[in-house]
């Protein structure tokens, strides 16, 4: 790779990219001339080397400060990928059955009719909890025994196993109250052990007072339609789910309202595991490449098997919150309409409004892309899915 340098006069990205990777650079820069981007990093490790390392625009949305190497980002719900390795690497160890009852290590889960939702339901997003009777505020949210005691309390919308819907913030209680229950740490403290800490991620579910100077300022994306910005339009059923109150599409994500700042200090500092992870784009990408080998400078955290787990399909279908067909693996987005990756047999997770990180074990090939211009879909960017086109190019 050619050492780390402006790509191309004047634009504003720095970074290094291997011979045949062009096409991913010539993605990324197009992400600020025609898709309205103002900062963002990409990361692409092929066969545990990194072939891609790519930045540029600013480290807050709303600033003019240039992005970093080290600039970390609010990556939502790609979280998610992160807790569920948590949870498989704990099964891979021994210590959590994924075929046992959650009450089994959570006995007040079994409350109200969920006596027989299984931990690999709580994986799979089929433990029949996407919503809460009543909303958290963010003060309650933030405290994880609190929240996961109502989550306990709570009454399942379908009978957990027989169907499945998107957890989108419970997913986080769910997860992080399994991990506490069996290790008797809190979630962000065993991935920091466990995973950040030995494979040097800078990765973070409960954010240090003392990496807050590196995480950049979150802002809208507002792509104006003349540059090609994409332009977002929901098909009727899914726009009438999310206007509807009602809905379980709009209760859940409404589980924490009034809507918490996401660039408030205290929102970071807790520990969400299903929303406010906050990495780079390379702690991002060099995990997803840990799941299937081993990395530069450190080990493999998935064995083979576990990342047949992963990425072997447990749930599919018409999901009942996002009201589209989504596939998941135990924890993981699989490659599909709803969430496209590199081919068919990767596995991840996106974030709302943006992030992305995934795995191809076929091809090697692992990827994390973090922004700060937040667009409005839930599953799949126009931004992440150039550079994915481009990836597909030039991986093939």
């Amino acid at each position: 790779m050619n050492a780390d340098a402006e790509v191309g006069t004047g634009t504003g990205v720095h970074g290094t990219v291997a011979p045949g990777f062009e096409p991913v650079r010539d993605a990324f820069l197009r992400g600020f001339t025609a898709l309205g981007e103002r900062g963002a990093a990409v990361v692409v490790y092929r066969d545990g080397r990194r072939v891609v390392d790519l930045r540029g625009g600013t480290r807050d949305a709303d600033g003019t400060e240039p992005w970093q190497p080290g600039t970390a980002q609010v990556v939502r719900s790609a979280t998610k990928g992160v807790a569920a390795a948590a949870l498989l690497l704990l099964h891979q160890r021994g210590r959590l059955d994924l075929d046992a009852p959650v009450a089994a290590y959570w006995p007040e889960f079994k409350a109200r009719g969920k006596e027989r939702a299984l931990v690999r339901h709580v994986l799979a997003h089929q433990a029949g909890v996407p919503v809460l009777d009543q909303p958290l505020t963010p003060c309650e949210a933030y405290a994880s025994d609190l929240a996961a005691a109502v989550v306990a309390a709570q009454a399942p919308a379908w009978e957990p196993g027989t169907d499945h819907g998107y957890h989108a913030h419970t997913y986080g209680w769910l997860t992080g109250e399994l991990v506490r229950r069996v290790t008797g740490r809190s979630i962000g403290d065993w991935i920091a052990a466990e995973i950040a800490g030995p494979l040097g991620l800078d990765l973070w579910v409960g954010l240090p007072d003392a990496e807050a100077g590196r995480v950049g300022r979150l802002g809208r994306l507002d792509a104006p339609a003349a540059a090609g910005g994409p332009r977002v339009r929901p098909k009727p059923e899914v726009a009438a789910a999310y206007a509807d109150p009602a809905s379980l599409t709009r209760r859940a994500f409404a589980v924490v309202d009034p809507r918490p700042d996401e660039n408030d200090p205290a929102y970071r500092a807790a520990v969400l595991p299903a929303s406010n992870g906050i990495a780079t784009a390379d702690g991002l990408a060099r995990f997803y490449a840990a799941l299937i080998g081993d990395v530069e400078g450190g080990a493999r955290l998935f064995t083979p098997e576990t990342v047949a787990l992963a990425r072997g399909e447990a749930a599919a279908g018409p999901d009942r919150v996002l009201v589209t067909p989504t596939r998941f693996g135990l924890g993981f987005m699989l490659h599909g309409p709803a969430a496209p990756m590199l081919s068919p047999g990767s596995f991840g997770h996106p974030g709302r409004g943006g992030a992305l990180g995934f795995a191809d074990p076929e091809s090697g090939i692992a990827f994390g892309y973090v922004t700060n211009a937040m667009g409005r879909g839930v599953t799949a960017d126009a931004r992440a899915q150039a550079l994915i086109r481009a990836l597909r190019t030039a991986a093939a």
